[in-house]
């Protein structure tokens, strides 16, 4: 997720940090190199002119060049102002008097709307609601079927309307009828994807929302479009009154462009983000961390938010007892290491941590997850409990037994010994690891 605008930024601002105060003229440098990252991430001209404007005003506001820090108040002015183009703060789904609340997710074909749209009823049902998914793609083969398969995955009922309909109209307004007469809280309603060019198509997703009169319209874009994002949005917004945006496979793309245009071109809050394959990888977007994360300053709320989901408050005590006493075992490793798993890739947990978004560790510990379990459970229970026991030919009978190496296991055995080391190292007073700024993690991650 912008490795390749956050590693640009990140040689700009470390060559930044070797020099004294800053003259107009080196401004103008940093500015440039700024402009050109920006470019590279494919970040459309008209957001990299705006951009390059606000962090020139603000730096010449803050007299840049009287600073005694000049990188760290530069950084703190890029932030701010990649917040602004961000779109500022996390906007969420308006409220409505009277359920059901209608959410009309549009989009490009293949920009992800039918998961998408699953997602966000995934999201909703954690939140309490009740939604309900109507199929109105009739036009792509298998398009219901899909959103069927992925209702059952998210336990939701989907609407598909009467066998041999064609008229996604029909579709939509009868399920908006099944959800009054069923108490839904929220109807979700998948159109077709459609080109911007296909004048056709967006007359019909006109008259479905002209039908249905969505609280919210919401426009599914796939963050590794580029610049035609913005083109794409702009398509959308002359049809239809859009009210925000969920960016699809933020995860997969390595620029940005896309995120860092459509809030500030369309003037439309990105809503959501897409961040992995699973059902339940859809996050409100929040401007000022995307921006934290961008600029290699972790995202420690979201972070926060995750553990708290996976982690059993009850099993986390346990677990604090356990280190104060020093009784942390190979059974208590691969019990962490599974709940950590549930808050996504590795990669992406340590993108979240202040200072570790450029380390290439993240993905190399994804690759060897498999290998650390397999080796941990061809271990004994006794071994398990007592890493101590675990002599030559016990570490030769576990390799076998996990089809790695003498070697692997031995790694192994010396991490777990470092990272038993460091969590003695890390307890605060209460047993709790902590954070910088002196910030507690929830229970279970330390």
């Amino acid at each position: 997720m912008f490795d390749s605008l956050s590693g640009r930024l990140d040689d700009i601002f470390t060559r930044l940090r070797s020099r004294g105060r800053l003259n107009e003229k080196e401004v103008d440098e940093v500015l440039r190199e700024i402009r050109l990252a920006l470019l590279e991430a494919d970040v459309s001209l008209k957001v990299v002119k705006a951009f390059v404007k606000d962090v020139r005003d603000r730096a010449e506001g803050a007299e840049i060049h009287k600073s005694l820090t000049p990188a760290q108040q530069i950084i703190k002015i890029v932030k701010l102002a990649l917040v602004d183009v961000l779109g500022e703060k996390n906007v969420g789904l308006v409220a409505v008097d009277m359920p059901p609340r209608v959410i009309l997710i549009a989009g490009l074909q293949g920009s992800g709307k039918t998961t998408a749209s699953a997602k966000l009823a995934v999201l909703l049902k954690k939140q309490g609601r009740k939604p309900l998914l109507a199929a109105c793609d009739l036009r792509r083969p298998a398009a219901i079927r899909q959103l069927q398969v992925l209702g059952e995955q998210a336990g939701v009922e989907v609407s598909i309307g009467v066998s041999g309909t064609t008229d996604p109209v029909a579709v939509a307004t009868g399920a908006l009828k099944h959800a009054r007469d069923e108490g839904f809280t929220d109807l979700i309603v998948d159109t077709a994807g459609r080109m911007h060019v296909d004048r056709e198509l967006m007359a019909e997703l006109g008259a479905v929302e002209k039908a249905i009169k969505p609280a919210e319209t919401l426009l599914v874009c796939d963050a590794m479009t580029g610049q035609d994002a913005v083109n794409v949005a702009e398509s959308f917004l002359a049809e239809v009154d859009l009210t925000g945006v969920i960016l699809t496979k933020l995860d997969g793309d390595a620029r940005g462009g896309a995120a860092l245009s459509m809030a500030y071109v369309t003037g439309r809050p990105i809503k959501f983000a897409g961040v992995g394959e699973k059902i339940t990888d859809l996050e409100p977007f929040h401007p000022d961390r995307m921006a934290s994360r961008i600029l290699g300053m972790g995202d420690v709320l979201t972070l926060i938010e995750k553990a708290e989901g996976v982690f059993d408050e009850a099993e986390a005590l346990k677990m604090q007892e356990k280190l104060r006493k020093a009784n942390f075992t190979f059974e208590d490793f691969l019990s962490q290491l599974q709940q950590i798993k549930k808050m996504g890739p590795l990669s992406q947990v340590l993108s979240m941590m202040p200072g570790m978004a450029k380390l290439p560790a993240g993905d190399q510990m994804d690759a060897q997850l498999p290998k650390v379990e397999a080796m941990i459970r061809s271990m004994t229970l006794d071994e398990r409990n007592d890493p101590k026991l675990i002599n030559g030919s016990r570490r030769r009978r576990i390799a076998v037994g996990s089809g790695t190496s003498v070697q692997d296991v031995n790694k192994i055995v010396k991490q777990f010994d470092q990272v038993k080391k460091m969590m003695r190292q890390v307890q605060g007073g209460k047993g709790k690891m902590r954070l910088p700024g002196g910030m507690k993690l929830p229970p279970g991650m330390g």
